[in-house]
């Protein structure tokens, strides 16, 4: 009853934020309702209805907590295709064509969610999404440039549209065109450049489209009261309302719903609403003060019952939409009362400023998408996607010519195409994709000592087979230490590691490590963080260990050397003669160290190595963390281990476990092996004992000279390798405190 209490009393203390910022949203929501609506050649008021129905049923049904719905950006392009093309350019019967198309998606919609098919998003190539929503951008700007200049007469496709643009700017210069109408569009798009340098905090708590809104309608006022020249902007350039819009719905016409182009609407109304709805999901839970994951699989089904009212309300689809998600998190928003009332406002505005929206010219809605447009296919997008590598460069265009000079199935089909090709050219090879496609290849278990889960990845990590992987990443609760170690992967592609860089981010908000290891030995076409890694070289590979190319896990390393004023060298180091002098490496062949860590004496030094055991078919490739440490005096050679299967082993072959006399907890925790047992008893003091028992186990061997310390025969974190740092310089103080040679002498039975 208490915990019911504080939660009820929570949500009321809650309640004024979340009102205050539905109240914001609303304020962008109406203008973009509008403009998108128009955008699509449906009637204004759709973009509206869209927005109050996903606000008030996706508050209800949905899976996330401050996400915003309506309308979306990406449906643009085939919402127009559909209205003007389903019924041969009838707009209106087009329209109602539309509605059932939204509703039958809705319906898809609803049974992905139920079939928890959201995972299906993780199929789609980065670079194909991002030039996907580049076309979008393209097509949108295209359309709607030529309507922010007051010429609405300009038909075609979007390059036709491109084309066609310096022949809406030349009309400007004509005595009759409509110039104050572009003058308001221009104005207005220029309010949405130069919004966010204006950094006055009065200015800032009206959003930028509202302000847009605002000045037109104040405009249309100030000709009616104070100005004895007609309004100059022509009624065809204004927003069309019905006078009373909670009557007389459209009807859907779903008589084409067996017509394989109705099909094809469905099937990209579907499309597009799940990529954009999963990607501003995933980019909202990131924004979320209270860290909260979204229920995906729940919004995806919230969002088809949302899309079937709306449809049969006249509305649009419904989808999550990043930018009023943004503006909502940003404003106080703490759950999804602040996307009901984002709604409830909404149809307050409508009610009540009916005659106020009529006075909205077009053109200052089209310069607001002219905007969205110009953000989603912005340069600065082309240029981080260039830095990524030449081939995403090669995918991104790819899917942006292919989406606009077909539709946007076809353009995300052909990016997922020209993806996999590339993958097979950088591999050479087409056989060890299909071969290790079906193959499971991901292995997780949980190290019991600390609760570390440790995941390795083989043959390919791309996103061909991502889902796998986000399966057994999704099981570790966040607060835990995880290590992804993809040193027995041959090749990992930018959509993986792009993916994990979102773990990263939630496991680090909430008190987890999440890290990856094994990229550092891997060649990459481009030195950005995330390029395609490969073990098969590239015609240009670059250097392994480049400054500018090293991993996150060699930065780390680099900067614990720094924190020391030690030295950092991830170049591989084949000269590994001393290592063979541990029983350890006796049998195993060394390949090379790398990614060392060294004080200036060479006193210390971790490195990763890499060896291998057996030979032909038994042969196993095993990467390895080891600290190596230099003695000050010649010490007896030992092996110490942890007590287990192992080490009964060495005791059936024959090997007897050196007991310390005095110190039986320590000789039943850990196997003590040497050839010369008295010299190794007087070694091990009661100091060292007492060090060893109080900290954590590390396997240590001794050639006389150094010793060799390590944990497990895998890759260690950061965590771990600062751990092993810790335990490594401790235990050196308490081997150089021990006067070896004194006990020597003062033991005369020992034979040297």
């Amino acid at each position: 009853m208490k915990k019911t209490n504080n939660t009820t009393s929570g949500f009321l203390s809650q309640l004024p934020k979340n009102i205050f910022s539905g109240f914001v949203v609303s304020l962008i929501a109406l203008p973009l309702g509008l403009g998108l609506a128009l955008a699509s050649e449906a009637p204004p008021i759709s973009g509206v209805i869209a927005s109050v129905v996903g606000g008030i049923i996706v508050s209800i049904f949905g899976g996330s907590k401050v996400t915003i719905t309506g309308p979306g950006n990406g449906l643009v392009v085939v919402l127009l295709g559909a209205i003007t093309t389903l019924a041969n350019g009838d707009l209106y019967q087009g329209y109602i064509f539309t509605l059932a198309a939204i509703i039958c998606s809705g319906a898809l919609m609803i049974i992905i969610g139920q079939l928890r098919l959201g995972i299906l998003s993780d199929f789609f190539p980065s670079s194909a999404i991002q030039g996907m929503l580049a076309a979008i951008g393209i097509s949108i700007f295209a359309k709607q440039f030529h309507v922010m200049l007051a010429n609405t007469s300009i038909k075609g496709d979007t390059i036709s549209l491109l084309t066609d643009i310096p022949h809406s700017i030349s009309l400007l210069f004509k005595p009759e065109y409509s110039a104050i109408a572009a003058l308001v569009g221009v104005v207005s798009l220029l309010i949405m450049f130069f919004y966010g340098k204006i950094r006055n905090k009065y200015f800032q708590l009206v959003p930028a489209p509202m302000w847009i809104v605002l000045i037109a309608v104040g405009l249309s006022y100030y000709y009616e009261f104070f100005s004895s020249a007609p309004y100059p902007i022509d009624d065809s350039l204004l927003v069309q309302i019905p006078n009373d819009v909670f009557s007389n719905f459209p009807t859907p016409d779903f008589s084409l719903i067996l017509d394989f182009k109705f099909i094809g609407v469905v099937i990209a109304i579907t499309l597009i609403s799940s990529i954009e709805s999963l990607l501003s999901i995933k980019a909202v839970d990131k924004l979320d003060p209270l860290k909260r994951r979204s229920n995906i699989n729940k919004d995806l089904t919230a969002l088809g019952i949302a899309s079937i009212v709306s449809g049969f309300l006249g509305g649009l689809n419904v989808v999550t939409v990043i930018a009023r998600s943004s503006v909502n998190v940003n404003n106080g928003g703490t759950n999804r009362t602040s996307n009901f009332f984002h709604a409830v406002f909404l149809i307050l505005f409508v009610v009540l400023f009916q005659d106020q929206l009529k006075r909205i010219p077009l053109t200052a809605l089209a310069a607001i998408l002219v905007y969205t447009g110009y953000k989603l296919a912005a340069p600065k997008n082309l240029k981080i996607v260039a830095k990524i590598g030449k081939e995403q460069l090669i995918i991104f265009f790819a899917t942006i010519i292919a989406t606009i000079t077909t539709n946007l199935i076809t353009g995300i089909l052909i990016g997922i195409l020209t993806t996999i090709i590339i993958h097979f050219i950088l591999n050479k090879s087409v056989l060890f994709f299909i071969r290790n496609l079906f193959k499971p290849n991901v292995l997780m278990f949980k190290e019991g000592f600390n609760d570390t889960y440790f995941v390795s990845i083989k043959n390919f990590s791309s996103f061909l087979n991502y889902s796998r992987l986000k399966r057994k990443l999704d099981t570790i609760p966040e607060n835990q230490d995880a290590i992804i170690d993809f040193s027995l992967c041959d090749f990992v592609d930018y959509t993986v590691q792009e993916s994990l860089l979102g773990y990263q981010e939630t496991f680090k908000r909430k008190g987890g490590s999440f890290e990856i290891t094994g990229l550092d030995i891997h060649g990459t076409s481009s030195e950005h963080p995330l390029a395609i890694r490969s073990l098969i070289p590239f015609s240009k590979k670059i250097k392994i260990g480049a400054k500018s190319n090293l991993t996150k896990r060699q930065k780390d390393l680099q900067n614990i050397a720094n924190n020391f004023s030690w030295k950092y060298d991830p170049k591989k180091d084949h000269d590994v003669s001393g290592l063979h002098d541990f029983v350890f490496f006796k049998t195993k062949k060394i390949n090379y160290l790398n990614n060392s860590i060294y004080d200036s004496k060479s006193i210390f030094r971790i490195s990763d190595t890499e060896f291998s055991e057996g030979e032909f078919i038994a042969r196993t490739l095993v990467r390895t963390t080891i600290m190596t440490i230099k003695l000050k005096t010649e010490v007896p050679k030992f092996t110490l281990d942890k007590e287990g299967l192992l080490e009964f082993i060495y005791k059936f072959s024959g090997f007897k476990d050196i007991l310390i006399s005095g110190h039986p907890d320590f000789s039943k925790r850990f196997f003590l092996l040497g050839e010369k047992p008295e010299k190794i008893k007087l070694f091990f003091t009661n100091e060292l004992v007492l060090f060893l028992e109080s900290n954590p186990y590390y396997h240590i061997e001794c050639n006389g000279s150094y010793l060799l310390v390590m944990r497990k025969e895998r890759l260690a974190s950061i965590k771990e390798i600062k751990a092993l740092l810790d335990y490594g310089t401790r235990l050196e103080k308490v081997i150089s405190s021990i006067q070896y040679e004194e006990l020597l002498l003062k033991s005369p039975k020992i034979k040297s």
